[in-house]
Formats: structure tokens, sequence, C-alpha cells
């Protein structure tokens, strides 16, 4: 620490500029009524501290547009909170009863138009703004439900079934607050996938932990190609020891991972031009994430893999940098229809190359 310098006074003057920042997003969102504002910077905060990568991208978001996406944040966060309870003595029964009230308000919030519960106060608002689809919340509780009773997953199939809820919905959310430039039935599959594939490198980055909350989210198929079973990733947990056949499984879920960006490459050019540098950050930001655990020898198994700071603030500033360019391209911005069936250029990485990069 900075000899002189008082924490309790940097961070008041963090907080008093991320009060500033919420009060400006919720200025320009239209947001006037003092229970929702607060609703509104409650997910902010939510999004803040446990979304770090989701929350980098936002701030690439035309300021108007972020409250909307820490509202989906924030909701999604508060029924997986219920969901993991790691570290309480909460049980099935009380996680059950936990989502089941979560439910009902969320039920009554679609209906009324209100609640009392913050995250689904601000939901419910941004559900009404964007005309977002109710069915969405729905399978996404479904899915937060059998978490509570299904624990592994016998294929690739049966995984796809279960993200339909848990993430393909959040990429359908999304898209009516992000704006597309062509029928958003046409981006749609390719915001599922993307959905899909940022919740593929959390099951691959959360091996370890996910394997302490009982859970084992990579195919049983796929891990039996390689010879490994739930016992030995129990065993390499708790020892510390590696296993190639771990390791040869988990590289085969990370190819398969980056396989789904690959669906969901295409989307990226069919949103509207100002929405593009955010999910183009989260795209690379999320994929830079496969990168860390293949330099880090894919030990998931006992750590979790991080993206070097470095790396995240290269991405923040090409984002900062396409931001301030498609503000000056919006008021004559246009998609050719050829340009939506071409083929999508990648580097050696597998990340989008920039719109007429060779």
């Amino acid at each position: 620490m900075t000899r002189g310098r008082l924490p309790h006074a940097d961070g008041a003057r963090d907080r008093a500029g991320a009060f500033r920042a919420s009060g400006r997003e919720l200025d320009a969102a239209g947001v006037t009524d003092p229970a929702l504002r607060e609703a509104y910077r409650h997910c902010r905060r939510l999004n803040a501290r446990h979304g770090r990568t989701y929350f980098l991208a936002t701030r690439l978001l035309p300021v108007e547009r972020r409250p909307a996406v820490h509202a989906l944040y924030g909701f999604a966060r508060k029924a997986d909170d219920i969901v993991d309870a790691l570290g309480t003595d909460a049980g099935p029964a009380r996680r059950d009863a936990g989502l089941a009230a979560l439910q009902r308000e969320l039920d009554r919030g679609l209906r009324d138009g209100d609640s009392r519960e913050p995250v689904v106060r601000a939901v419910v608002d941004t559900a009404r703004r964007y005309g977002i689809d109710h069915g969405h919340f729905a399978d996404f509780m479904t899915a937060m439900r059998s978490d509570l009773v299904v624990t592994d997953y016998p294929d690739y199939a049966a995984l796809r079934r279960y993200m339909h809820g848990s993430a393909a919905v959040i990429g359908l959310q999304m898209l009516p607050v992000l704006g597309t430039v062509v029928p958003r039935e046409t981006a749609a599959p390719h915001a599922a996938a993307l959905g899909v594939a940022f919740q593929l490198t959390n099951f691959l980055r959360d091996v370890g932990e996910d394997l302490d909350r009982g859970r084992v989210y990579l195919p049983a198929d796929l891990l039996a190609a390689h010879g490994v079973d739930r016992a030995l990733l129990r065993w390499s947990r708790d020892t510390g020891h590696r296993d190639r056949r771990i390791t040869s499984a988990l590289e085969e879920f990370a190819a398969l991972t980056r396989g789904v960006y690959r669906e969901a490459a295409p989307g990226l050019r069919m949103l509207e031009p100002v929405s593009r540098p955010c999910i183009r950050a989260a795209f690379v930001l999320y994929g830079a994430i496969l990168d860390a655990v293949a330099r880090d020898g894919y030990a998931v198994v006992h750590r979790r893999a991080v993206v070097p700071r470095r790396r995240r603030a290269v991405v923040a500033a090409d984002g900062l940098a396409r931001v301030l360019a498609a503000r000056l391209r919006a008021r004559d911005a246009a998609v050719r229809p050829a340009d939506l069936r071409a083929p999508v250029p990648y580097d050696a990485m597998g990340v989008p190359l920039p719109e007429g990069a060779v």
C-alpha cells in the first residue's frame, strides 16, 4: 500500500464514482422512480462485483442500454446464488424453496409490473421496456431448478438441453437490448450459441469448484472416451496429482467449446453497430479464458485459470476505439445482405477479424 493513503477514503471515492456513473446510466435510460433506480443500482453492483468480464464489456455499450444488462445479470446472479449456496448449510429443500419464492415474485412482477425484490423489480422493468419474451425467464428458472437434482450429464446432447435454459436464453434476452440490423429471428441462433459458448467456457474454467459442489458438467461420454470418470476427477482434486487422461478430456472439451464460438461469430455483425464493441469484447475475453486454461496446462481441476490484466486492458482499449468509430458511423451505417452471408474471417486464435480485414 502506498504510504499515507487512506483505503477507506479511496473506497469512498470509488463508491461515489460508481454512484455518479449509475446515475448517468439511469438518467440516459429514462429511469426516474427512486425505488426503481435503487433496484437497478443493486443489479449494477452485483455485475461489478461478480461478473468482471461481463461488466467490463457492458461498459462499452451505449450508456442508456447498460441498466438493462445489469438487470438481466442481477436476476441471473440471484437465482444462481440460491442454487449454489456454497459454504452454507442450505440443503436442496431450502434452496428449492428459495427458487420457488423467486419464481413467484418474478411471475407476480411480470404480471403486475413491479416487485418488492430489487433484482425482480429491475428485470421486470427491463422486460417491459425491451419487449423481452417472458418464456425466456421461465426456461431459465426451469434450468436453475434442475441444478438442484441433476449433478451430471450423460452426453453433450443432454448438456445442451440444459444449457438452453441456463445459457442460450440469456443470449436471447440480450438481443432486444443490443438491437440488430437483420430480423431478430435471423440473429437469434447466433445469440443463443454465444450464451452457450460463454457457459461452456465457465464449465471448463470451474471444473474443480463445480466438483466441490457435487456437479460435473463435462459430458460423461466425453470423459469416458479418455478413461475419466467422477472418481478420477475427485482423486485428482483431493490429491493435487495430475493425470494425462484428464488433460486429454479437457482438451477435447475446449475444442468443442471453440466450435460453439464459431457458431456464434456470424451474429456479431448482425448486431447494431453501437452494440458490436461490447459483444466483441466479451467474445474475445471469454475466448481468452480458454487460452489461459491451455497455458496453465489444463490444471482447472486444481485451480482457476485467469486472463492476465494486461490482456483485459488491451481488449478494453480496442473496444473503446471501436465504440468511438461506431458512433461516428452510426448515422449512415448500413449492412449489405451480401456481407451477412459472407464467411467470417478469423485470426489464428479463432477471433473474428475486424470488418474489412483480409
